[in-house]
């Protein structure tokens, strides 16, 4: 089974750089981005366009692990509070008894 899914990562990588080699053959007008304060140089449509994909791509991977390490600390803080009221809870049944 795990081999099933090795092969489909694989067919799935080859599709994926297919279908950006033909992007890159059929997106070879020259192009500058204007970005306000700076204007970058010419380059092909294509490159900026697989360019700004992988940077979008690496700062929404950055920006997801940011929130995802906040969430987990935020968690542990909260399993920590309850272990605490839990133990807290604990003594006071205890004392009842």
């Amino acid at each position: 089974m795990r081999w099933l899914k090795l092969l489909l990562l694989l067919v799935l990588c080859l599709i994926i750089l297919f279908a950006g080699i033909m992007f890159t053959v059929y997106n070879t007008q020259k192009v500058s981005i204007d970005l306000v304060l700076f204007q970058l140089p010419q380059a092909s449509l294509s490159l900026w366009l697989i360019a700004f994909f992988v940077v979008g791509g690496v700062l929404g991977t950055i920006l997801s692990t940011i929130v995802i390490v906040s969430l987990k600390t935020k968690l542990s803080l909260a399993r920590r509070k309850i272990d605490a009221a839990n133990k807290e809870l604990d003594a006071y049944r205890n004392r009842i008894v």
